[in-house]
């Protein structure tokens, strides 16, 4: 593997969602992240939340061991690979870990220097940390939720896009890099508690300052960036499809008003005045519904008039920026992003899909310097 992080070994507890995306990240980077699955794993299964390992995009570049980690045996095993890593992440509710024999104190003994990366939904303390919850539960209880949908509508989800991903994996690979940065100084390992709701929280930040200074009020599809504003929202084309329009700055929205034509009516000369908000929207819902989506890209697409079409999953990959910049690749039929963000000296390069082959996985363990008792023992058993 090339990348930045080339030589970094990681031990990944299986599981959904945020922490299969925070080892994602490290392995499209150049991590060896070794998967430990649950016993009867068969990765040629496919479930309503997860498909098949050669189509888990979020599980590309692993080795997976399935194991039953109920057994001591095996636990001891687990332990001898632990010192040879660097990083764990696991993503179980608190107390898992501890009755399995894998609590943080445990593994720091048999490698001091191990950065735990522990994923929660609720985090680790507090009246709810024991309580089951998903994306859509850590968004709402942040705050967040009741922010998404129109104004005469109830919350919609923004997919699972916000809690499991932004403020779940995303942050809990932020957060063991950090570490990892600081053991260079101190040799010294520590646990990463990374909460889905801190971390939607987190990324909620810039409206508690908005709401401080009076710039967002209380309800729903009534504020700048929430689809309350005309020039921040999305219309209905000719032929059904949508664009979307960002222009807020004056410059911009000059352009686009230019170009729509619409210079000179008194309607948009105040772009910011809630009370002409509704007149606006179905001026230019009208207008839009005038012509297709594509005839509006020949007119607005790459101008400053902060533009783009609202493509659905198929068309992204096709669009030529994406193409251009191979934003997306085809690897044995699955269309998935390439890794990101880009390092112009050291860039992360697409790892192969994940593998449950034992004689790959056997080969990571010795390369990574586990010893023969450890190793026989994980081949002898059947997770």
């Amino acid at each position: 593997m090339n990348g930045p992080l080339q030589g970094l070994r990681v031990i990944e507890f299986a599981g959904l969602g945020p922490a299969p995306f925070a080892g994602m990240m490290l392995a499209d980077m150049g991590a060896q992240v070794l998967r430990i699955a649950r016993p009867g794993f068969d990765p040629q299964h496919a479930s309503p939340v997860q498909p098949p390992l050669a189509l888990d995009v979020l599980a590309r570049g692993r080795r997976v061991l399935p194991l039953d980690l109920r057994e001591p045996p095996v636990v001891d095993a687990v332990l001898a690979i632990v010192e040879r890593c660097d990083v764990l992440i696991e993503g179980f509710r608190p107390g898992v870990m501890e009755r399995l024999g894998l609590a943080p104190d445990v593994c720091l003994a048999h490698r001091p220097a191990l950065v735990y990366g522990r994923m929660t939904g609720w985090g680790r303390s507090g009246p709810l940390a024991q309580a089951a919850g998903h994306d859509i539960n850590y968004l709402a209880l942040s705050g967040l939720l009741g922010m998404f949908g129109p104004a005469d509508a109830k919350p919609a989800p923004p997919l699972n896009l916000v809690a499991d991903f932004g403020g779940g994996g995303m942050l809990l690979a932020f957060g063991v890099m950090c570490a990892l940065h600081e053991a260079r100084a101190s040799g010294r390992g520590q646990v990463v508690d990374a909460a889905m709701v801190d971390g939607c929280a987190l990324l909620g930040a810039m409206f508690n300052g908005f709401r401080a200074a009076g710039l967002w009020s209380g309800g729903r599809g009534d504020n700048l960036l929430d689809g309350g504003a005309p020039m921040y929202n999305t219309y209905r084309c000719a032929d059904g499809r949508f664009v979307a329009i960002g222009a807020l700055e004056p410059a911009f929205v000059a352009l686009l008003c230019e170009r729509l034509g619409l210079a000179d009516d008194p309607l948009f000369h105040d772009v910011l005045d809630r009370r002409v908000w509704p007149a606006q929207r179905a001026r230019l819902a009208t207008l839009f519904a005038g012509r297709s989506r594509d005839e509006w890209c020949a007119l607005l697409e790459g101008s400053d008039a902060c533009f783009a079409p609202v493509l659905d999953a198929k068309e992204a990959p096709q669009h030529p920026h994406h193409r251009a910049r191979q934003t997306f690749v085809d690897q044995q039929g699955c269309i998935q992003p390439s890794p990101a963000p880009r390092l112009d000296r050291t860039p992360g390069t697409l790892p192969l899909p994940a593998t449950a082959d034992p004689a790959l996985v056997r080969e990571w363990l010795q390369a990574w310097g586990v010893g023969a008792p450890a190793c026989e023992r994980l081949a002898a058993h059947k997770g």
